[in-house]
């Protein structure tokens, strides 16, 4: 099993490609889904407040705005 912090760093690594490609919704998405997917960051993404904060990166998202989607998905800790 990975550590929390190499969970993270995947979700992140996931995201990240998904803005390279141009997916800035599905960054939102990916990085959601796969904080589901660790023990350690399964119950983080349920939260409300979680949930907030994805909404504000999909607001980036459908904004278009890349570069600052891109530093709140590195911002994730």
């Amino acid at each position: 099993m990975t550590t929390r912090a190499e969970h993270m760093a995947w979700c992140k690594q996931r995201a990240l490609l998904d803005i390279d490609c141009g997916a800035l919704a599905g960054a939102v998405a990916s990085l959601l889904n796969d904080m589901t997917k660790h023990p350690e960051t399964r119950q983080i993404a349920l939260l409300p407040t979680t949930k907030l904060l994805m909404a504000d990166g999909l607001r980036l998202a459908l904004s278009g705005d890349a570069a600052g989607l891109r530093r709140w998905v590195e911002g994730f800790a």
